[in-house]
């Protein structure tokens, strides 16, 4: 039997739930957010489309072409031809030349430019005067064309009237043909890619270490550590992660270079010196492709190129898993 009250707050209390209302379908949901959401898709959407129109379209297309054979003189007479153009260029001598080049110049330039920018961003971590003179004076290789930097390189470098021969012979040695010998000019080529990559590395390296807490340091300095100390067991630890992205920034830089070596000898030569001593994995792509008028045959190698840094990256990223894995 159910009595009933006139308080109104014991019948409100006493009667039935209102039924909820129906659950919302997916599709209004998402209508719903879209509507919500559009102001913020409209910003984004400008990037998207020049991304589509100017990286992701010629990405896919370099993946059509290196599927076909194809002149640069005959661009509607493409034939496809499938693996045949990666199989073709596997078989090329001057592509595993241009490889061993590729590596050599990339551990030439890149080890010593990380381990330079590692010690200058270290110094620059301590309280210097004039320090942010100095924090500008090492972007500004970076800031230089790369056309300028090579040149005025090539000049230094060169044998007859060249600043490093002139100082060579100065102290007892030989002139030495930069341009003509394997390593002299592979050396002289990562001499100008360390230059011109130093100081961005070191200011990456430097914003890194201002996270550092000071805390560490205090620590190590009440403990008598000495600054190379600290810097071995506080400042390298902490930078692991950041070393590890430059390594691979650097990588994926030293398997594209194209410019130092391309103007290192003056003449704008893509066959990278007479016995093709430095021709570089980016060199040999123009070559096929601008020289040889084999777009089918530049393609292949850009996607060569491609699958290598993936490849690389891939290396590195599992390197940083187990690394944090470990230190779990």
């Amino acid at each position: 039997m159910t009595i009933a009250s006139d308080d109104p707050r014991v019948a409100a209390a006493a009667a039935p739930p209102p039924p909820a209302p129906p659950p919302a379908t997916a599709g209004r949901r998402r209508r719903s957010r879209l509507t919500r959401n559009r102001w913020g898709y409209a910003y984004v959407a400008p990037f998207f489309v020049l991304f589509a129109a100017f990286s992701l379209y010629p990405f896919l297309y370099t993946a059509y072409i290196s599927l076909h054979d194809v002149r640069l003189s005959d661009l509607d007479g493409a034939t496809f031809v499938g693996f045949g153009n990666y199989t073709e260029l596997l078989q090329n001598e001057f592509f595993w030349n241009a490889a061993r080049n590729t590596l050599t110049i990339g551990i030439l330039s890149t080890v010593p430019q990380l381990a330079i920018a590692l010690g200058l961003a270290h110094l620059l971590n301590y309280r210097l005067r004039g320090r942010t003179f100095f924090r500008v004076a090492m972007l500004m290789p970076y800031a230089t064309s790369i056309a300028a930097a090579t040149l005025v390189f090539a000049q230094l470098f060169g044998h007859d009237y060249g600043l490093i021969n002139t100082l060579l012979e100065a102290v007892g040695f030989d002139r030495v043909d930069w341009e003509s010998g394997t390593w002299t000019s592979q050396i002289a080529i990562s001499v100008i890619v360390t230059w011109r990559w130093t100081g961005y590395n070191a200011l990456i390296y430097l914003a890194a270490m201002q996270a550092i807490p000071n805390d560490l340091y205090e620590a190590a300095t009440l403990d008598g550590a000495s600054r190379w100390q600290q810097f071995l067991h506080v400042t390298v630890p902490a930078l692991k992660p950041t070393i590890l992205f430059t390594v691979v920034v650097s990588t994926i830089g030293a398997v594209q270079l194209f410019g130092e070596p391309l103007l290192f000898s003056g003449n704008g030569m893509t066959s990278g010196g007479v016995s093709n001593q430095y021709q570089t994995l980016g060199l040999l792509m123009y070559d096929q492709g601008w020289t040889n008028f084999r777009l089918g045959q530049a393609a292949a190698t850009a996607w060569t190129m491609f699958l290598i840094i993936l490849v690389v990256v891939g290396v590195y990223g599992l390197i940083a898993r187990r690394r944090a894995r470990a230190e779990r």
